[in-house]
């Protein structure tokens, strides 16, 4: 990088500026800061002289940030947790790296997790961080390494490695259809069906492997499978669920099929990561051991 001082502010004035931003004053930003308010003053007035324009507006009797001040505080705020997060992991892994893997909810904790005692057990030089995500969104600004992805392995800019297909079963709870015979697949639009998010289109490619073309499902929408999983238990109407999340419910009882069998649905989880992370030490072994797993559901926990 070879960026002119100029551009590159001392922390605390940035720090200033970010705060005044989220906290709404000066004087809030002082208290959260331990300094005088007139200290956060010339701090935002020495980053004022240093850009070269001018940060706040008058709004009455008060200072508000300029349009274009507040999109800078926005992004120094991302560069700002971005530091705070690296120093973290470097005190308390600083020899052997750390990975920040986004994973949906889910398949995250049914699926991956319970495989990760052996990669800590052969990696254990590795610092894996987990965080909760639902939907696709940029890796350049979001601060990830990798994250694990349903649907296709076309991200912009990420090179992708296939884990797991995923193959569906229709469920509900043995109460809710003990008086409600099913005599074909199409008897299932007469009953209520809950609807995942992040699949819009499950059950009508549902009703297609079942030789039905269905071309609205109207239900209940949920957001996460965890959710429509119980929901289904509480008897609230029949879930597509993938088969690695209610095999235990099934085997116990608690859920049945309410029509068919596992049926395979179009997309599949895969691990994506930005191209320029490939070299990243940390993914490199985290996704040469995850490869090792894909073709191992033989080992997946009961």
């Amino acid at each position: 990088m070879n960026l002119s001082r100029r551009f590159l502010p001392p922390i605390g004035a940035l720090q200033a500026l970010e705060a005044v931003d989220r906290l709404g004053s000066a004087t809030a930003a002082a208290n959260e800061l331990s300094l005088t308010q007139s200290a956060v003053s010339r701090q935002l007035q020495s980053l004022e002289a240093q850009l070269c324009v001018d940060l706040f507006v008058k709004q009455g009797r008060r200072l508000a940030l300029t349009s274009e001040a507040k999109d800078y505080a926005k992004d120094i705020r991302e560069a700002l947790n971005i530091i705070g997060k690296s120093s973290l992991q470097m005190t308390i892994n600083p020899a052997g790296g750390s990975l920040d893997l986004a994973i949906l909810p889910s398949f995250g904790m049914r699926w991956l997790v319970p495989r990760l005692p052996e990669f800590a057990r052969l990696h254990p030089e590795v610092t894996i961080n987990l965080s909760t995500r639902i939907t696709e969104f940029n890796f350049n600004t979001e601060p990830f390494d990798a994250a694990i992805h349903f649907g296709k392995d076309g991200w912009p800019d990420t090179d992708a490695l296939h884990l797991k297909d995923e193959s569906v079963i229709a469920v509900c709870s043995p109460s809710f259809i003990a008086e409600k015979p099913i005599q074909s697949a199409r008897d299932l639009l007469n009953l209520p069906l809950m609807h995942i998010q992040t699949r819009p289109d499950a059950w009508r490619d549902w009703f297609a492997a079942q030789g039905q073309q269905v071309e609205q499902v109207s239900g209940m929408l949920y957001d996460q499978f965890s959710t429509i999983l119980q929901a289904a238990l509480h008897g609230l109407g029949i879930a597509l669920i993938p088969d690695y999340l209610v095999e235990q419910e099934i085997a116990a009882g608690r859920l049945i099929h309410a029509w068919g069998h596992a049926t395979p649905l179009p997309g599949a989880y895969y691990l994506v990561w930005p191209k320029n992370k490939e070299h990243d030490v940390a993914l490199v072994k985290f996704k040469d051991w995850l490869s090792t797993q894909v073709d191992h559901e033989d080992m997946l926990p009961r």
